[in-house]
């Protein structure tokens, strides 16, 4: 019965300044470091064969703090753009709590956490969508089946999309799904991936 680990990234610098960060490559800041450690710790029970990361330093570092946590530094890992934090296009780096005040609540919030609404210049969950889960489908899928264990460490709204698929949640729903930094969540599968457990796995 394989398992797949999902992991967003620990506390960036934007996080913690509250700034849309999307696809800029901002690093972790100390408190990042310290959720990665703890993830770890979580991890640490859980065997595992294989892991993903996107491309982006914040997503990397937290990999790299879990697999040195968990004593599996040569682990293989694959890097892909196609779990990259979906691109906010012009309002990245910006403060979210000004664009609140130039734009409205609701506007920044549809922005944020719809399906389908593009932020200015950038990408929809939608979008995000269309690249991960056939991703998923085409190079993680195949492993699973393979029985192998599968750590991804990636980005919010990256996760948020396979969370979609996973757990075949609607258009509507996701809006209000967070995932928060370095929370691990776990999904067990049966040997035919069906879907038979799914929790974080700080509150099992």
């Amino acid at each position: 019965m394989p398992d797949l680990i999902i992991v967003r990234h620990g506390q960036s610098e934007y996080n913690l300044e509250n700034r849309f960060t999307g696809s800029t490559d901002i690093e972790l800041t100390p408190e990042g470091e310290l959720e990665a450690k703890k993830a770890g710790a979580l991890i640490k029970n859980y065997p595992l064969d294989e892991a993903f990361t996107s491309v982006l330093k914040r997503a990397i570092h937290t990999l790299n703090i879990i697999l040195k946590e968990i004593d599996k530094t040569s682990l293989p890992v694959t890097k892909t753009p196609a779990l990259n934090e979906r691109s906010y296009g012009d309002l990245q780096g910006l403060d979210k709590t000004e664009m609140i005040k130039k734009f409205g609540e609701d506007q920044v919030l549809a922005w944020r956490r719809s399906y389908d609404i593009i932020p200015p210049h950038g990408e929809s969950l939608k979008e995000t969508y269309d690249r991960v889960v056939p991703y998923y489908e085409k190079a993680i899928i195949p492993k699973l089946r393979q029985d192998k264990n599968i750590l991804i460490v990636a980005h919010g709204n990256s996760l948020r999309a396979l969370m979609m698929f996973l757990e075949n949640i609607g258009h509507a729903e996701i809006s209000d799904i967070n995932l928060a930094t370095g929370s691990p969540r776990l999904y067990q599968f049966s040997s035919d991936m069906q879907l038979k457990n799914v929790g974080y796995l700080d509150q099992q």
